[in-house]
């Protein structure tokens, strides 16, 4: 019987790890089933989708600050 580590999937296939997560936060049976078709997981961050491109948001509150 074949074993891989964590590290080792995390090196060969990391968007296997997120997707194994979100499947078993689905629902069970057929609703579940097309959900997940539709989860797209992408490795890095480069993606195709125009519209989730994050900005970062100036912090007003000179209490909390940000590393750079």
């Amino acid at each position: 019987m074949k074993v891989e580590t964590f590290d080792q999937l995390q090196q060969r296939i990391p968007e296997r790890i997120i997707e194994h997560a979100v499947r078993g936060m689905l629902p069970k049976g057929r609703l579940g089933r097309a959900l997940f078709n539709h989860l797209k997981v992408y490795k890095g961050p480069d993606h195709p989708h125009e519209a989730q491109k994050p900005i970062d948001l100036p912090i007003r509150d000179k209490r909390i600050q940000k590393e750079r």
